[in-house]
């Protein structure tokens, strides 16, 4: 699967040369301009990291930083800024970022800083819990079994996403970026598909996945609600 990184800056020039030299180097990376477009791709698609410029991007830069953190309190970012004063540097990891590089910089630079960052978020996703209780039946993620019985991949890890995220709506597309690394009309009927074979998983347990129209899905423990 292809790293996705977002690149924000109103810099076109730079931010052209920085996205095609991520593509050259496997990434699928996709650079925008403008702070609210930003903010429209994050929340429609999944993205890995971003890398993104606090000035000239159409909106306070540090108020955008300040939201995308409140938004994906767990998304890598870094910021690459002209500004190498002490006093912004304090700020921006103030609000969240994970690293703060001052132009020009070296490319590969960049790439270890990213790939050390973003291997800290693997090893972090995979001691996460892949073993869960659903009212005494049990889904494991690491064997891709519920109750001992086999699931198949793509089963295992949108159950696990939807565990993982408890009675909190899971994003579609999210779901179709992460698993499927798609979003169209397609993936989304075979979201759909692989939703209702949960269901069946889950209904003589007492549990149930919601659609939330427009929006996507969550799963939701009926025996807790009592």
């Amino acid at each position: 699967m292809s790293t996705k990184i977002l690149v924000i800056d109103g810099d076109i020039s730079l931010s052209t040369v920085l996205n095609d030299y991520l593509c050259s180097r496997g990434y699928k990376a996709r650079a925008v301009g403008d702070g609210k477009a930003a903010l429209d791709l994050l929340a429609a698609e999944h993205w890995n990291l971003v890398l993104m410029e606090i000035q000239g991007i159409g909106m306070n830069g540090f108020e955008l930083l300040k939201d995308i953190r409140h938004r994906l309190p767990q998304i890598p970012l870094i910021v690459l800024t002209t500004r190498s004063d002490r006093e912004n540097q304090m700020r921006a990891f103030q609000l969240g970022c994970d690293d703060y590089q001052t132009k020009p910089f070296s490319m590969d630079i960049l790439i270890c800083r990213m790939e050390a960052i973003l291997r800290r978020v693997r090893a972090f996703e995979e001691s996460k819990q892949k073993v869960f209780d659903l009212n005494g039946h049990t889904f494991d993620a690491t064997h891709q079994t519920f109750d001992g019985r086999h699931m198949s991949s793509r089963e295992s890890d949108l159950l696990l996403m939807l565990c993982r995220a408890e009675s909190e709506v899971v994003d579609k597309h999210r779901i179709l970026s992460a698993l499927w690394k798609e979003d169209n009309a397609f993936t989304a009927h075979s979201l759909g598909v692989y939703i209702n074979h949960l269901r069946a998983y889950l209904t003589p347990v007492d549990y149930e996945i919601i659609a939330v129209r427009f929006k996507g899905y969550k799963l939701v423990n009926h025996k807790s609600q009592i």
